[in-house]
This record gives C-alpha cells, structure tokens and sequence, in this order.
C-alpha cells in the first residue's frame, strides 16, 4: 500500500510539518537579520558605540538571539498541558498563533529593547510548542513503514527555511537600503508560510490514536480513514485501527484524568518505560553538545575562522552550509532513516561529526597562515561541511522521530515534551557559552570538547540505542526488554513478525506492582 502518496494525507503532513519554519527561520533569517546594519542601528549594536565594552555588546547580541530559545524551552513545556486537553491539533493552532504574535512585536518593537526580548521569549513559546507537537502528530497519522519520512519531513522544512533565511538576509543587505524596512521586511517573511499552513489546518483531522485515547472511537475510526484515502469499512483500515483501539479500550481512565506529574512518575517506575526515557534525555544531550546548533548560530565567524574573508563570502558559504544540512536531511528523511535505520544513521552521523572536529581543532590550534597554507584553509572549510552532513543524517532530525515513536500514547507527550525543553534548554546554553568558549579555549578548544561528546556518544548510543525501523508504536516495548547494555542486540524484526502475529497487548509489571501494557496506544 502506498499510504504516504495518498494526496489528503501528504497534505496535511506538510501543513503540520510546516510547524519547523519558525525554529529554523529564527536560526537562519532572524539570526542573520541581527547583523544587518539597520537591525544594528536600530538597536545600538554599532561596535563603535561600545568602545571599551566588548563584553557588553556581545552580551547584547547574545541575548537578542538566545532568548527566542529560552522562551521555547517554556514553550516545550506548556504544551504538555495543550496537547493532552485540547487536542495536538488545537495545540498547533495556538503555538502557531503565539509565534505569530511574538514575531509581529519583535519586527515593530523600533529599538525599544527591553520589548524586543519580551517579543523574543514570546514568540520562542509558540515555536518551542510547534517542535513538540508538530513531530507528535505526524508520528501518530504516519503508517508504520513511512513515520520517518513524515517526521522527517519537519526537518526538512526547517532546514529549508534556515537555508532560505541566510540567502533573505544577503538579498536584502545587497538590494536593500538601510532602513528599519530592510530588517523588518527579513524577520517577517516566515509569517506567510506558517499563515498559509494555518488556514490549511483547518482541513486537517485530530490524531487517530488521540481521539481513541479520548473514547472518541468512531471519531478516530473516520479520522484514519480520512488519511488513508478510503472507506471506513475497508478491511486494512479496520485492522489498522482495531490495533490502536483495542489497546485504548484495555485501560480504566483516559489522559485527562490522570496528571502530567502522575505519568512521569510512572515512567520513572516501570523499567521499561524508565529505559526509553533516559535513552532520548541522553540522546538530546549529546545531540546539543556535539556542537548542535551552536555552529549554526556561529557559521559566519567560524567560516572567518577557518580563513573566510569578507562578510559577503561568509554569508554566501553560511547559505551553502544551510543548503548542505537540507539536502542530506532529505536524503536521510527520505531514503536513509527508513531504509538502513536511524541507529546506523546517529553513529555514522557521530562519526562524521568527530573527524570534522578534530581536524578543525587541530587546524584551529596550529593557526596556520591562510596565504601560506590554503590547502590547510580549505580543508578546514571543508571541514565546516563534513560536519553538516554527518549532523544531518544523525541526530539533528533522530531524536524527533526518536521521542515521538518509541513511547506508547499514555506517556508520549509527557515523555517527548520534557526531552523536547531539555533540547531547548541545551540549545539556550550552547548559544549563550560558543562565543565565549572561542575566547576562553582560543577556539580549538572548544573543538576538542565537541570531538569528545562525539567519541563518548558513539560509544554511548552504539551500547544503548536499539534500532527502531518497522516496528509498530504499539511493540515498542519488546526492544527494551531486558538490561540497558543489551538494546544493541535487539531484533526489530521479531517486533514486526510478533505485530503482525498479534494484536493482543502483554504487560510490563513495574516493581512498584503498577500493572501497564508494554506498548499500548494509549
């Protein structure tokens, strides 16, 4: 069945997956646009007016474009409440309107600085809750064999927009004349595909295993025949559909009575489920520290680096790098993730990753003359893009499929939400401490940090991160049977042949006598 060309469902994938453009044109286009001498103007980030007081202006800067992150580690946890009482669809809805009301402030803020961080942390909320429930979503609508290419389209959009964003601000700084129209007309381009993407959602059905875990069954039923492209009765979306009911019907209260506190509780109590959780807060973590997004918001002065001269040519290789992340995002999302898995993709990708690092801070920490040693220059330029490919395909997108599949309905939203402020959090840190590393560890140390995160998490996630391809959301659990330091032998394949086998739902018996299903939808 060829369930992911179905025209009604891929279009309600995309306008869910456009829920990424905010996050990525705020790390592309917003982030560039602080550099454009309008922007600068506007909000006294002249260099010369800082004479003196480096410090000062960086500090300025860095809250200028780290707060949007900070508001969106809040926003990651807000939504926990929106997702569960009101539905993933509404809670798109709103962040998306959130966001949009953030970023409307921030463009007509006019230099008033203490209303452009309130804007920023704002919309930061919206956005941080669309990194949450978008990836949800699209997870619970997708069939089996293709959730990760519709997670992956979300990365894919938002790389797409990062890219777009650093290409918005070279046109507008070439063509544009330097007036506050130059910068606002740059931070409001991203409104009009996410308005767009708005409007379409209202065509969109709720999620299928959320309307089940709400007693709404026939509601759910008709929901998933909507996104399959055929009628109620027809016997693949009677099969499909009874999996995820039958094991909805098993439990006694659904999400709304039961608090957030309450679940996360009870995956800290059930072995099973405490093993997939520490498993993406971990993977997040390394994710973020490996360098993450961090030398995406320093790209520019790291091209300059590596013997990039000329803001101009900076800028143009920082697009080059954007296109780079999407196009491997796309291969990954749309090739790599459902055909050799995510778990070969996150090593291969760390392992791309530590080799780009060490040559870079090894070329960093000799300091070679660019005119003398330009093969030197233009492999540590190189370098900047080794890193972007091995970033793709790893876990820049795998731990949003990561969270939103490996967890069974009852605690995917706590669970996936928590890891997801945990991202931001990180992401927050690592944006407000790059700069300063590169001044304190003269740069290549700050590189060598980065390659030993790498080593340690290809050791890591090579013991602990079980492959997860073709297993249904419902059999997760089977992979996480057993001691941690054992999920690199697990066998998805006896999940699959066990799901399609079966549908009757097993137990794991926590030591606290907490009966659960091992992988229910609800």
């Amino acid at each position: 069945m060829r369930w992911d060309f179905n025209p009604f469902y891929t279009l309600v994938i995309v306008v869910i997956a456009s829920g990424g453009i905010p996050k990525g044109y705020d790390e592309g286009g917003y982030s560039g646009s602080v550099t454009l001498p309008s922007f600068r103007a506007d909000f006294n980030l002249v260099p010369s007016d800082w004479a003196g007081d480096a410090a000062g202006l960086a500090n300025r800067i860095a809250n200028i474009t780290s707060f949007n992150v900070l508001g969106a580690a809040l926003g990651a946890l807000v939504v926990l409440y929106l997702n569960d009482r009101l539905g993933r669809l509404v809670a798109w809805r709103l962040a998306c309107i959130v966001w949009a009301s953030g970023t409307l402030v921030q463009i007509f803020s006019s230099g008033i600085y203490g209303l452009l961080l309130f804007s920023r942390i704002w919309g930061g909320l919206g956005a941080g809750g669309l990194t949450v429930t978008s990836p949800l979503y699209l997870s619970e609508i997708a069939p089996t064999k293709t959730r990760g290419r519709a997670v992956g389209l979300y990365m894919i959009l938002l790389l797409a927009s990062l890219a777009i964003g650093f290409f918005i601000n070279y046109g507008a700084s070439t063509h544009m004349s330097v007036t506050r129209t130059q910068y606002r007309l740059v931070q409001a381009i991203a409104l009009i595909p996410v308005g767009v993407a708005f409007g379409l959602s209202y065509i969109c059905p709720e999620s299928p295993r959320y309307l089940a875990s709400k007693q709404l069954h026939q509601a759910g039923l008709e929901a998933l025949a909507r996104l399959r492209g055929k009628d109620t009765y027809d016997p693949s979306i009677v099969e499909e559909f009874e999996t995820i009911d039958a094991q909805v019907r098993e439990q006694a209260s659904d999400l709304a009575s039961v608090s957030h506190w309450a679940i996360f509780k009870e995956t800290q109590r059930n072995p099973n489920y405490r093993q997939r959780f520490w498993l993406l807060m971990t993977m997040q973590t390394i994710a973020q520290w490996t360098g993450g997004n961090g030398i995406t918001y320093y790209v520019t002065s790291i091209f300059k680096y590596a013997g990039l001269t000329g803001s101009a040519q900076s800028l143009i290789s920082s697009g080059a790098y954007g296109i780079t992340k999407l196009v491997f995002t796309v291969a990954f999302s749309w090739g790599l993730i459902d055909l050799i898995g995510r778990r070969r993709c996150a090593l291969a990708g760390l392992s791309l990753q530590l080799a780009a690092h060490v040559y870079t801070g090894i070329y960093m920490g000799l300091r070679p003359e660019s005119a003398r040693n330009q093969n030197a220059s233009n492999a540590a330029v190189a370098s900047v893009f080794v890193y972007a490919v091995g970033w793709s395909i790893g876990l820049c997108t795998i731990p949003y499929l990561y969270g939103t599949e490996i967890f069974p309905t009852r605690i995917r939203n706590v669970s996936y939400a928590i890891s997801m402020a945990l991202h931001w959090f990180f992401q927050f840190a690592v944006v407000r401490v790059t700069g300063d590393m590169f001044v304190s560890l003269d740069v290549w140390g700050a590189y060598l940090f980065w390659a030993l995160i790498c080593f340690l998490g290809i050791i890591i996630l090579g013991i602990w991160m079980p492959e997860t391809k073709g297993v249904p959301i419902e059999r997760m659990g089977d992979l996480f049977e057993g001691p941690w330091y054992l999920r690199w032998r697990a066998r998805p394949r006896e999940c699959v042949v066990a799901s399609s086998s079966s549908t009757a739902t097993e137990t794991v018996a926590s030591k606290d006598n907490i009966p659960k299903s091992r992988d229910s939808a609800f």
